[in-house]
């Protein structure tokens, strides 16, 4: 199965270990990291462990995590993927470059995911877990038609959890 997502102004293809370089520079970033990671560093290490990850979920259970580009190939706008949400399911997330702020990017790549989790990949559900302060990332759950269903503490402050089904 192709695992490369296409949308009207994104291509969002699995990560691999050349891309090692360009996420540790992506995810270093404080704007970026804020609410992904509650602020921390991610360590050169990690991060190629998250790689690892996800080149062995997407060989076997066909989702992971997808490095998110402008369609002429040029431009990175961040990631998407599909990680697991405690025992719950698989969880929606994204990061975006400062430079893709606002410009409907993380809904777009958030929707590509959701509906191929949805669609081809046939999950019952996709979750999201979202800081309360996270104006901007409740907006994009809300317009991929997610539902809250719970309300849980996080290291800066609660999370709303939310869940869409097919």
């Amino acid at each position: 199965m192709d695992h490369v997502l296409m949308t009207e102004r994104l291509i969002l293809r699995p990560v691999t270990v050349a891309d090692h370089a360009e996420l540790v520079a992506h995810w270093t970033g404080p704007d970026v990291r804020r609410f992904l990671f509650d602020g921390a560093v991610l360590s050169p290490a990690e991060i190629s462990e998250v790689i690892e990850d996800s080149v062995r979920d997407f060989a076997a259970a066909g989702h992971g995590l997808w490095l998110v580009r402008q369609k002429d190939g040029t431009a990175l706008v961040g990631t998407a993927g599909l990680r697991p949400l405690e025992e719950l399911g698989l969880e929606v997330f994204y990061s975006l470059e400062p430079a893709a702020f606002g410009k409907g990017y993380a809904t777009e790549a958030a929707r590509a995911v959701v509906e191929y989790a949805l669609g081809p990949l046939g999950l019952p559900e996709v979750l999201a877990e979202v800081d309360q302060g996270n104006a901007a990332s409740v907006a994009v759950v809300e317009r991929l038609g997610m539902t809250p269903f719970a309300v849980v503490p996080g290291l800066l402050g609660p999370m709303t959890r939310y869940r869409r089904t097919p």
